[in-house]
């Protein structure tokens, strides 16, 4: 499960560097930062619910702060 979620973190921030990337070199003229920030938002979402669903199963435990 952590590898899951670890590649998951690193496709969302994947995806946020390349909006960065488009916004620099199209200058607002495409909208490919519109669909990159769309996919990083995407993926949020469905890490979340991945995050709820792997608890719900028992995959994973909540430890608490101590």
């Amino acid at each position: 499960m952590k590898i899951i979620v670890a590649i998951a973190f690193i496709l969302i921030l994947a995806s946020l560097g390349s909006a960065l990337f488009f916004l620099m070199r199209d200058k607002g003229k495409s909208n490919r930062t519109v669909q990159a920030l769309t996919m990083r938002v995407g993926l949020s979402i469905v890490l979340f619910l991945l995050i709820l669903l792997a608890y719900k199963l028992g995959y994973i435990q909540p430890t608490g702060i101590h």
